[in-house]
């Protein structure tokens, strides 16, 4: 008899922490076990501002997956493109553009999210995302380039455009994006004596009423203050209304001469989660506590792609919030119900209480809510990289973020960009492939094509 395959899609921290377990508590003999994901590593998404900001280098953040020669799992490098739940087939592009078709027994969708964009004229053309490692670096490189660029320019209009900066979203996303790159401008300009510092400008702007909600009044408005002291222009209540390679018009008609339009404002579900043509909230596809599928066997999915009901809330139609605490354990949790499900055992509801949230707002500056407790300054700062130290998975990714740490404060920035700025502009449609995935028609034509042929 063949072994059952036990396919998990996505290498977030939900389908990592998945496949690690799997391979820890499987016989060797038990199942064979394969990872769909377009890159070999595991990123660690809080600290990407960081990377944008040059505190941390991105290899940092990236933790390999093939770095231990003791895992067995099999990976694919490509991307799930459709799933065709009743042929159990999971239809991928890989990284060479070829469509394969992977059968499975038991599939863990954890694909993730991708950045929340409206119809906004110009958004996908001219503004830059924060949700990859290369959108972090590139955005790094974009932001000292414009200094370079006004510095060398003749035009008073064009050098002040170039030293305004929009970042859309009040989340933390977008807050620590503002205050690491308003720090990393801040710094910068002093090495440029032809600029004057007064005409760098970051603005900071979202819809809703307030700057992090979830944070609570109290820390909300300490970080709004703090932003405010360094210089930051804070608009709440106020959206985009059109973008385009030089300028920005804000809801309230507002129109900002820019060539920088950072766009954080939250994220949906992977596309890939339509692609099963299944019920969903906002979304997030219906899973049980147990992260079950109803009605589908040996389907479980979680993470920001899956509305994971929230028990420990006690709130009828609460889901866990797409966060990497959340995330990491859902994936050990749901590695006990695929294996428990496989020996023909019970699975169990998933179950946690937040541990608190934490936002580096960079320096010394920060504010924290761990277990309730809410933290300002150094305590705060010292709260939010301790649990982000802790949360990394290796302890080389330990030591050489720890490193990086201890050298920029002794050292600084040495304000480098790598050269991306040399070729094509890169904004937020060209890095998330979001026009990649199949309807589910499409997968149920090709599904079936390809049952023919064999």
């Amino acid at each position: 008899m063949t072994r059952p395959r036990i396919l998990v899609v996505g290498a977030g921290f939900a389908g990592v922490e998945c496949v690690r377990r799997l391979e820890r508590k499987l016989g060797a003999d038990e199942a064979d076990v394969t990872l769909v994901t377009p890159f070999a590593y595991q990123l660690y998404l809080p600290l990407l501002p960081q990377v944008a900001s040059g505190v941390l280098t991105p290899q940092s953040i990236a933790v390999s997956l093939r770095r231990s020669k003791k895992y067995r799992t099999r990976i694919i490098p490509g991307g799930a493109i459709g799933v065709d739940l009743k042929a159990k087939v999971c239809v991928i592009r890989t990284i060479t553009d070829e469509i394969v078709d992977e059968r499975y027994d038991y599939i863990v969708l954890a694909p993730g999210s991708v950045t929340r964009t409206f119809d906004i004229p110009g958004l996908t053309d001219h503004a830059f995302g924060m949700k990859t490692l290369a959108e972090a670096a590139y955005i790094r490189d974009h932001v000292i380039s414009q200094l370079d660029l006004a510095d060398a320019s003749h035009d008073e209009a064009e050098r002040a455009a170039r030293l305004q900066f929009v970042v859309v979203g009040g989340g933390y996303a977008g807050t620590e994006t503002a205050a690491c790159l308003q720090k990393l401008t801040h710094a910068a300009v002093k090495r440029y004596p032809r600029i004057d510092p007064a005409l760098i400008k970051w603005h900071l702007i979202d819809i809703a009423p307030k700057l992090m909600p979830e944070l609570g009044d109290k820390l909300g408005s300490t970080a709004q203050n703090i932003l405010a002291k360094r210089g930051i222009d804070i608009s709440l209540g106020t959206s985009v209304a059109k973008a385009g390679p030089e300028e920005v018009t804000f809801t309230d008609g507002r129109v900002i001469p820019t060539r920088t339009l950072i766009w954080t404002a939250g994220v949906v579900a992977s596309p890939l989660i339509a692609t099963l043509g299944a019920e969903t909230v906002r979304g997030r596809l219906v899973v049980g506590a147990d992260m079950r599928m109803r009605g589908q066997d040996g389907v479980f999915a979680l993470g920001d792609s899956a509305a994971v009901p929230d028990e420990a809330k006690g709130e009828e139609g609460a889901i866990c919030p797409p966060t990497a605490q959340h995330a990491m354990r859902q994936g050990k949790h749901v590695a006990d119900n695929v294996i428990a499900t496989l020996r023909g055992g019970a699975t169990t509801p998933y179950t946690h209480k937040d541990l608190g949230l934490v936002v580096d707002l960079g320096g010394t500056d920060a504010v924290s809510k761990p277990l309730g407790i809410e933290l300002t300054g150094l305590p705060a700062q010292f709260a939010a990289r301790g649990y982000h130290w802790a949360a990394l998975r290796t302890n080389v990714a330990k030591v050489r973020v720890a490193t990086n740490w201890t050298l920029n404060a002794i050292a600084g920035d040495d304000f480098v960009r790598t050269g991306f700025q040399a070729r094509r502009a890169a904004k937020l449609k060209d890095f998330e492939y979001t026009n990649a995935y199949l309807s589910p028609e499409q997968v149920r034509a090709h599904v079936d094509g390809t049952e023919r042929q064999d």
